[in-house]
C-alpha cells in the first residue's frame, strides 16, 4: 500500500459548498485494498417504536467510534446513517475493524438491549459486482470534513450484510469496545421553523444519472429558501438540560457497571454543571472556551450527507416541505428517483468528542421520532407496493 492510499481521505480534494454531492467529479474510487465495514441495528423500528431512538442513535454512532479507537486514527471515511454506520479503512487495519466490531455488537445487546449485525467487505468485491465505493469530502468547517459516498457500492455492501453475509460475530458477553469520546448530553432540539423532515432519495436507475445529480441540486436549492439553509441547529448551540438526557447511555459508553460508571456520571453531572454556569456568567474554563465551542457545534453537525443517494435531517416550514415533496413525487413519476421522508417536531444529536479542548469534535443529527430508520421504511414499503 502507498502512503498515499492508506491517508486517502485527507489527501482528497475538498468542496465547501454542499452542492458539490451531486458533481461526479469530487469523487474519487476508493483504493483497491481497502474494505468497508458496516453495522446496524436489526428491527431498530420496535426500538423506535418503544421511544429508544436517542439509545439507537448512540448504538449508531458507537459504531464510529469504536472502529476510530481502535484504528487510533480520526481520518477514515465514515457515514453515519441513524441506525447503524459504514466506515472505509486500508485492509492493513481489517482485524482492529473485526474486533471493534464485535465488541461493539456485544456491548448493543448487553448494555443497550439492542442487537446489531455487522460485516466487513473488501473493495475488489464490491467492483467484481460492476459497483465501486467512491468518495468525496465536504469540508462542513474549517475544522471538519465528512465524506460523501457514490457508486452504489456501500448499500450494496449493507444489502450483503443484512442478507447474512460477510458476517462478524458478536464478541462474548462482557467484552467491551473503546468508546472514547462517545457522547449525547443534548436536549432534543426542537423545530423552529415547522418540522423536522428526514429525507432519503436514491437513484433508480443509472441511466438517469444526470438527472438524479439536477434533481439533487433542485432538493439542496429548495431547501436552501429556509432561514440558514434549514438547519436544525439553532445559532448558539442545542440546550443543555440538568440531568442530561443522554446521562445514563454516556456513561454505559463510558465505563462498566460498578462503582466506576457511578463516578463517571457523577463526572458529567459535574461538567454539565460547569459549563452551563460558564454559559450563563461569560466564562472561560482554562484554554475551553464555552462559545466557541457551542459554535464549532453548530458547524461541525453532520445534518445533510450523501450516502448512495441524498440523506438531509431539516428544519423547514410547510411550503418548503411541500415544494421539496413536490419535486420528489415528479422525479418518483419520471423514474428518477425513489424516495422516503419522515416528519416529527424534534432533532437529536450524538457526538464523538474526542477532547473538548480540540475543535475537530463532529456531530450527528437525526430526527427525533424516526429520522432516517423510519423515512427508509417508507421508502421500502413504497418500493414494495
Amino acid at each position: 500500500m502507498t502512503v498515499s492510499d492508506d491517508r486517502f481521505f485527507d489527501g482528497l480534494p475538498h468542496f465547501a459548498q454542499f452542492e458539490g454531492v451531486a458533481d461526479a467529479q469530487n469523487y474519487r474510487p476508493l483504493p483497491d485494498d481497502w474494505v468497508v465495514a458496516t453495522a446496524d441495528i436489526v428491527n431498530s423500528t420496535a426500538a423506535i417504536t418503544a421511544g429508544r431512538y436517542k439509545t439507537v442513535n448512540m448504538a449508531g454512532a458507537s459504531v464510529i467510534s469504536a472502529i476510530l479507537n481502535a484504528a487510533g486514527r480520526r481520518d477514515l471515511p465514515f457515514v453515519f446513517g441513524g441506525d447503524g454506520a459504514l466506515v472505509a479503512a486500508p485492509s492493513v487495519l481489517r482485524e482492529k475493524i473485526r474486533a471493534a466490531l464485535s465488541a461493539v455488537q456485544a456491548w448493543v445487546g448487553d448494555e443497550l438491549d439492542l442487537r446489531m449485525r455487522a460485516a466487513i467487505i473488501p473493495i475488489d468485491h464490491i467492483r467484481a459486482k460492476g459497483l465501486d465505493v467512491r468518495v468525496a469530502r465536504f469540508q462542513a468547517s474549517d475544522q471538519v470534513s465528512y465524506a460523501m459516498f457514490a457508486g452504489g457500492g456501500a448499500s450494496w455492501a449493507e444489502a450483503e450484510m443484512k442478507a447474512g453475509r460477510y458476517t462478524i460475530e458478536p464478541a462474548l458477553a462482557g467484552t467491551r469496545p473503546d468508546l472514547s469520546g462517545l457522547s449525547c448530553r443534548w436536549d432534543p432540539i426542537a423545530a423552529r421553523n415547522g418540522e423536522i423532515v428526514s429525507i432519503i432519495a436514491v437513484p433508480r436507475s443509472t441511466s438517469k444519472q444526470r438527472a438524479f445529480e439536477s434533481l439533487v441540486t433542485d432538493i439542496i436549492a429548495l431547501v436552501g429558501n429556509e432561514a440558514r439553509g434549514g438547519h436544525p441547529v439553532p445559532d448558539g448551540g442545542p440546550s443543555l438540560g440538568f440531568p442530561p438526557p443522554g446521562l445514563d447511555v454516556e456513561a454505559r459508553a463510558a465505563a462498566p457497571r460498578g462503582p466506576r460508571r457511578i463516578l463517571r456520571k457523577v463526572g458529567i453531572l459535574a461538567q454539565v454543571v460547569l459549563l452551563r454556569m460558564a454559559d450563563t456568567f461569560n466564562w472561560k474554563l482554562g484554554r475551553f472556551d464555552p462559545k466557541l465551542y457551542r459554535s464549532d457545534v453548530v458547524e461541525n453537525t453532520d445534518f445533510r450527507k450523501f450516502d448512495d443517494g441524498l440523506k438531509m435531517t431539516v428544519d423547514v416550514d410547510r411550503e418548503v416541505f411541500a415544494s421539496v415533496e413536490a419535486r420528489l413525487r415528479r422525479a418518483e413519476i419520471d423514474g428518477v428517483c425513489d424516495y422516503g421522508l419522515h416528519r416529527q417536531d424534534s432533532a437529536l444529536m450524538t457526538c464523538i468528542v474526542a477532547t473538548p479542548l480540540q475543535r475537530d469534535h463532529v456531530h450527528f443529527v437525526d430526527g427525533a421520532a424516526g429520522g432516517y430508520a423510519m423515512a427508509a421504511l417508507n421508502l421500502k414499503a413504497k418500493l414494495a407496493a
